[in-house]
Formats: structure tokens, sequence, C-alpha cells
């Protein structure tokens, strides 16, 4: 990367910043590029050379996050949703610290982030994250186990929610309780709830997972 390149790179990433700062306390709609810029420490005019509308900073924006969310993981973690139907049942376990770890981590360092996807799930595209999640990974991998299909809404529910729902809540703390044991905490919540519904029969080996690192940012 030459100057002229990193110097255009450097003031694209004060942007993002700038913007998923503003989204932690406002709503995308009453953001503006005048305070984009301020908090960026750019002018209007460097903005419009990068971007046409705040949409496309938006864009670009989860882009970056999405990139750098997968560099966190091994390539052996990364694209398991290409890998399901070659996969055994014992690989398809993904809550483990394999995955766990990696993934806590990159929330902790991007507390911001988070908070701001939550707080605005629709322009974070959290819906498609997990129509994807849902579709491509949850539901293959509930098939594979033999799930009865009329049963994978309330599992997929279970595992994705019930696992953002700690991730809230840590961040709650600020992320001050250790990875080590957020994660551990998780894997004993889903563990511990293994069992099938009555007359349903499942593989003892493994569970169905919360969306692993191939795809998107959870």
């Amino acid at each position: 990367m030459n100057k002229a390149e990193s110097k255009y790179f450097n003031t694209a990433l004060r942007m993002d910043e700038a913007l998923i700062s503003l989204l932690r306390v406002k709503d995308l709609e009453y953001i503006t590029v005048k305070e984009i810029c301020e908090k960026a420490g750019v002018n209007r005019s460097t903005f419009y050379l990068h971007y046409e509308t705040i949409g496309d900073l938006l864009s670009e924006t989860i882009e970056t996050v999405n990139r750098r969310f997968l560099s966190c993981f091994s390539e052996e973690t990364r694209g398991i949703a290409e890998r399901l139907d070659q996969s055994s049942l014992s690989d398809l376990n993904l809550i483990k610290q394999d995955y766990l770890h990696p993934y806590l981590r990159f929330v902790s360092e991007n507390k911001d982030l988070y908070r701001a996807a939550f707080r605005n799930p629709r322009e974070m595209q959290a819906q498609t994250r997990y129509q994807y999640i849902k579709k491509y990974i949850v539901e293959p991998i509930l098939k594979r186990f033999g799930i009865p299909e009329t049963y994978w809404r309330y599992y997929t529910v279970y595992y994705i929610e019930g696992i953002t729902a700690i991730v809230k809540e840590w961040l709650e703390t600020d992320c001050r309780d250790p990875v080590e044991m957020i994660a551990s905490m998780i894997e004993k919540c889903v563990h511990s709830s293994r069992s099938a519904p009555e007359g349903i029969h499942r593989e003892p080996s493994a569970a169905p997972a919360d969306p692993p690192p191939s795809e998107t940012m959870a």
C-alpha cells in the first residue's frame, strides 16, 4: 500500500468508526454528514470524495467489519457452511472454544460496534444475517441430526437468540468478565440442555449450534 492509498484507507476507517460511534446513540435516519465529519475529523468534501450517501458509508462499514471478523478465525474454522454435507456429526458441534473464543474476543474488542448493531439491527442488516444463518447453517445441521422440521424454528430461536442474549448482558458489564468464562458458560448452557423433546431421536455426539464464523459477524 503506497502513501496515498494508506491515507485514503485511514480516512475511510475514521469515517467507519465515526458512524459506528453515532449509531450507538442515534438512529441512522437522524445522523448527518456533518456529525460524521466532525467525529472523523474530516471535511464534507472529503466525505463526498469517498461516498455519495451515508448509506454508502454504512455498506462499506458493514463489509469492513465482516472482513475483520472473519480474519479472527483460523482457516479450519472458516467456511463451515460450505462443508456441512461432508462434515461428520461430531464436527457439527460449533459451540466449542475453537469458535467461541475468537467470536467473544472480537465482541470484547469491538464493543461499540455490537452496541450499535443491537440498537440499529435493521440498518446493520441483522435480519439478513439471521436468515442466512438460519437457512444455510442451522437448518442443514438440524436436518443432519434428524430433527423434524416442525421443531427447526424453535431450535433456531433457542440457539441464536439465547447466545445473543448472553452477549448483550456481557456488554452491559462492558465485557468485564473474561472471554474464557463467558465461553464456558455458553457451552454449559447449550450442552446441559441437549436432550431432545419427547419422542425425538437425536445423535448423542454433538448438538446443533449457534452461528459459526463462516460468513458474517455474529
